[in-house]
Parts: C-alpha cells; sequence; structure tokens
C-alpha cells in the first residue's frame, strides 16, 4: 500500500472516526489517520494520512479553516448546535442581518471563546461530553483562538436562520462562536449546519466521497487511481522546501546534519527536504543559520 494524503467529504451523521474505518476497510491499511475532526453532523473536508504520512500529522493539523453554515436564532441547545436539547427559546422580533454582522465583527482577531461543554476535551481525565451526558457539572473554559473572518452570506430569513462563512485558525468551535453570537444580539442561537471548505491549502472540491472512494478501490488497486488521492511525494507542507543533492541526502537520510544553500528560513524553522529525483526524503529544523541564506539542518524525520 502506498503512502499519501486522501482527501474526503465527510457526510453528516459520521464521526471523524467512522471515516477513518470505512476507508481503512476501503483501501486494506490500517495505517490511517486524520488532521482535524469534524462533528457528527457537520460535512466537508476531512483530510486523511495513509501510510507513512501519518508521521506528518502534526504539522498540517493546524492549518487554518474555512467553513460555511446556517446559524439559528431564538433557540439556545445544551450542545451549542441543532443535534441537542432545547435549553432556552427567545423571540427574534427587530433582529435583522445588519445587527447580526455587527456583531460578527466583534469575533475577528484574537478572541477567547467558550468550549462547548459536548466537546472531547478532557477534565481529569475524562471527556467533557461524558460529563455533560452523566449530568456532571463540565468547568467552564475559555480558549483563545484567532478568527480571520466572520460574516454573514445573504439575509436572515423569516424563521430566524441565516448562512455565514468563517476562516479561523485550528481548535475553533464555530458552534461555540454561534452560541455567543446568540447571547451579544440577546436572542440566544445555536449552530443549524456546517460543512468545512478548505483546510489550508487542500479544498473541498478535490474531495471524494465515501461511496466513490470505495467504488473505486473496489475497481482498482492502484492508489494512484483514487478520487482525492495526493502521492507522498507530492504532500504539500506549510513550510519550505529544499532540494539537496546525493551527498546531501546520504548524509540527511542517516540522521546526519547538512549544510545547505538557498535558504530562506531561519534558525528553529521547519523544512521539507526532497531529492532531486522529486523523492520526499525527509522533515529537518534549521539548528544554525550560516549568513544570510546558508543553515544547517538537521532531519527530525526521514522517510527511507
Amino acid at each position: 500500500m502506498k503512502s499519501g494524503l486522501l482527501l474526503v467529504d465527510k457526510p453528516s451523521g459520521m464521526t471523524s472516526h467512522d471515516v477513518v474505518q470505512r476507508v481503512r476497510a476501503a483501501l486494506g491499511q490500517k495505517k490511517v489517520g486524520h488532521c482535524g475532526t469534524l462533528d457528527p453532523a457537520a460535512t466537508g473536508l476531512l483530510v486523511l494520512t495513509v501510510g507513512k504520512a501519518t508521521r506528518l500529522t502534526r504539522f498540517l493539523i493546524r492549518a487554518p479553516k474555512v467553513y460555511e453554515g446556517t446559524i439559528r436564532f431564538g433557540r439556545e441547545t445544551d450542545t451549542y448546535d441543532a443535534d441537542g436539547e432545547i435549553v432556552a427559546e427567545r423571540p427574534i422580533d427587530g433582529l435583522g442581518t445588519e445587527s447580526v454582522h455587527q456583531a460578527m465583527t466583534r469575533f475577528v482577531g484574537e478572541y477567547e471563546h467558550l468550549t462547548p461543554p459536548y466537546s472531547a476535551r478532557k477534565v481529569q481525565g475524562v471527556k467533557s461530553y461524558e460529563l455533560a451526558r452523566r449530568g456532571e457539572e463540565v468547568p467552564v473554559e475559555r480558549k483563545q483562538v484567532r478568527i480571520f473572518a466572520y460574516e454573514p452570506l445573504g439575509e436572515l430569513d423569516e424563521d430566524g436562520r441565516i448562512a455565514f462563512r468563517l476562516s479561523c485558525a485550528s481548535g475553533t468551535y464555530a458552534r461555540s462562536l454561534a452560541h455567543e453570537l446568540g447571547q451579544i444580539v440577546g436572542t440566544g442561537a445555536h449552530l443549524h449546519s456546517l460543512r468545512r471548505l478548505t483546510v489550508g491549502g487542500f479544498r473541498l472540491e478535490d474531495a471524494a466521497t465515501l461511496d466513490e472512494l470505495e467504488t473505486a478501490a473496489d475497481a482498482s488497486a492502484d492508489t494512484d487511481e483514487l478520487p482525492g488521492w495526493i502521492p507522498f511525494d507530492r504532500i504539500p507542507l506549510p513550510f519550505e522546501s529544499v532540494e539537496v543533492d546525493s551527498q546531501q541526502e546520504r548524509r540527511l537520510s542517516h540522521g546526519q546534519t547538512a549544510l545547505v544553500r538557498g535558504l530562506e528560513s531561519g534558525e528553529g524553522d521547519w523544512i521539507r527536504i526532497e531529492t532531486r529525483r522529486g523523492a520526499f526524503l525527509a522533515v529537518a529544523s534549521v539548528v544554525e543559520q550560516i549568513g544570510a541564506d546558508v543553515g544547517v539542518l538537521q532531519p527530525r524525520i526521514v522517510f527511507k
């Protein structure tokens, strides 16, 4: 089985782990992971790592993300989304698109948002959603996130729903933003639907559905023919990529440092290394900068 990334369009009603299990079965490959979960009700782009690409998860999971969805004003739920129980209802008389838009701008930038009680964060070793389901108190926690853009798409409808687009750093809960937006405008709100469009430079339009993947996997044993597949040597990473010669390749492949010229990065930065044959060799860090564009690289992950 080859290694690489698989871009999947997750359907509603499945956990991200469910998707991973389906892909493992379709590919006959146990070594499959993901680069950031989606809630069961959410749909859209999941970036899966396959084979030795699972070692790259930590570099991909923190990529910024873009979503589109809808928010329903007038109702708060215990999960902050449409899957939860309604805990409060308020009239939406007088609420308009402009007031919603103005409230959304308050989230843009560095923002400490409320972590949902129904989430996977752990409280003394126990996942908070397990505490919430047992009726136990979940400590309130705020988490600093970065919101690049948060804006309505179209007008607020007569049922109190409005479409939105959200661009944010990793770790942001869209349902928390919806819940807090409802508190700001005074009507309460919850996340009605959510679809993830991008993860870093990866796009939903390049992803495949599970049915498409399973059909293609049944028809061919060649991984490169799968829809949504990115071969290992073509995996982009969110930092500089450099090419090394055969002598440097030998040193780096044995875990030794190498002197590399033409670097744009500085000391402490990560570097993606490929050979002159176009093979993805290693991920290294710059351990010493010598001059403006020369540095000593120490391999941290080597792919052989």
